[in-house]
């Protein structure tokens, strides 16, 4: 899979709020690049934890359409941005489905993990109307995010591309 344990993979980062369209655009990408890339992401970190860190201040909590993450997430987090970073320095192309919701901060961090690595960054930018919309249709969401989340994790971030999925 992508370039072989000699020469490591690469990193598509799509950065935008909930109900953006990233994992539309993710499953795009992967349908249309000849090479295999693992669509790899934020939701799959939510699920694997276990239920007691959602609505947990040391876990993950939502309060009028903002999360915050606690210590223990963050820890986890950790984890999670340098498992996704040894997979791209064995060769796996990742295309990486995330939100920055530290804006700048958050972007720091994925580079220290990533670091030498060759990642593409790409803003998933939609209207919080839109994303709102999206939101209620998906019924998977807590109300508000979308709307909260449609610019805010874009503030500071660097992009190479962006794209408006309206």
């Amino acid at each position: 899979m992508g370039q072989g344990h000699d020469q490591p993979g690469r990193v598509l980062f799509l950065n935008g709020g909930s109900s953006a369209g990233k994992i539309t655009l993710g499953r795009t990408l992967q349908s249309g690049l000849p090479d295999p890339w693992l669509l790899l992401g934020i939701d799959q970190l939510i699920w694997a934890l276990p239920p007691r860190m959602v609505n947990d201040p040391e876990g993950l909590s939502v309060h009028q359409g903002v999360i915050t993450r606690g210590d223990r997430f963050m820890a986890i987090y950790a984890g999670f941005q340098l498992a996704v970073a040894a997979l791209v320095r064995g060769g796996v192309n990742v295309i990486l489905d995330d939100l920055t919701l530290d804006g700048a901060t958050d972007q720091t961090r994925w580079e220290d993990a990533l670091q030498g690595l060759a990642v593409c960054w790409i803003g998933v930018r939609c209207a919080p109307e839109i994303a709102a919309e999206r939101e209620t249709g998906r019924g998977t969401r807590l109300p508000g995010i979308a709307r909260h989340q449609a610019e805010s994790v874009h503030r500071g971030v660097r992009y190479d591309v962006e794209v408006d999925t309206a």
